[in-house]
């Protein structure tokens, strides 16, 4: 734990931190592990419902929520759904299936798995209580549930946090990504680019079963924008906005195996 220690910067103020779970157990241990990890006191709250949840986060506005998301009387989205005020930071906790993993990471909201892995949920806590200001929660939440409620294959929400602003954006209507050294350049259907500071890596994993080719260590394309690929200067893609991705040797004939299936 030696890297969690200080879980809350001198500066701090007291947090106030609820968790939600219908199991006392699992409170409790939750609960251990930050006491154990921060060397700040926090205000704990607990909820083991969504009538109880709703009711904490009304009356006691906390900074930090972990919830979990099966509960005895429906679930952590329903709490969500129905709160007015939604000004704190917000952690999962959950034993859920992989679709709604995924649509998390669509949404760039934090969670940990079951059972909690005690150093994940450290890190999660002091990563949320680091942020200068509580973020458009909403507007995540919005693109959380579409994705939740979203089975298709072909397209999700995807949201992109620069250093001034929360974006959305649906995954067809990206072209293109490119990597400038530790940050990702997307450039979209509308002329829109968005620059965010993720590794490419990242955004390779979460988009390639969506219609996305990694065709160089350095660019991610949406193979629905491919125009034409020419054999001019070793080969390269043409795509829709004119532009001309490189294609790294070792991925030539995994690219051309794709395309004559499309």
């Amino acid at each position: 734990m030696s890297d969690t220690d200080n879980c809350f910067s001198e500066k701090a103020l007291v947090m106030k931190i609820l968790i939600v779970d219908d199991e006392q157990s699992a409170r409790e241990n939750i609960r251990s592990i930050i006491e154990l990890s921060c060397k700040e006191k926090n205000d704990f709250i607990e909820a083991s419902s969504v009538e109880g949840g709703i009711r904490k986060v009304e009356e006691e506005h906390p900074d930090i929520v972990l919830l979990d998301i099966n509960l005895p009387d429906g679930s952590g989205f329903d709490i969500l759904r129905k709160i007015k005020y939604s000004d704190f930071k917000l952690i999962f906790i959950t034993a859920y299936e992989e679709f709604a993993l995924k649509a998390f990471d669509f949404s760039a909201i934090d969670y940990i798995l079951k059972p909690v892995n005690p150093e994940k949920l450290a890190n999660a806590v002091l990563r949320v209580s680091e942020m200068v200001e509580t973020e458009n929660l909403n507007l995540k939440l919005k693109a959380l549930f579409s994705n939740l409620n979203t089975q298709s294959d072909l397209h999700k929400k995807l949201v992109l946090k620069t250093s001034d602003n929360i974006f959305i954006v649906d995954t067809k209507e990206i072209i293109r990504c490119e990597s400038e050294e530790s940050y990702t350049r997307f450039f979209l259907a509308d002329n829109k680019q968005i620059f965010v500071s993720k590794n490419l890596i990242e955004f390779d994993n979460m988009l390639q079963e969506f219609g996305f080719f990694r065709t160089h260590r350095s660019h991610l394309i949406n193979l629905s924008y491919i125009d034409r690929f020419s054999k001019r200067d070793g080969g390269y893609v043409v795509m829709k906005d004119k532009a001309e991705i490189p294609i790294s040797r070792r991925k030539k004939e995994e690219f051309f195996k794709i395309l004559n299936m499309l």
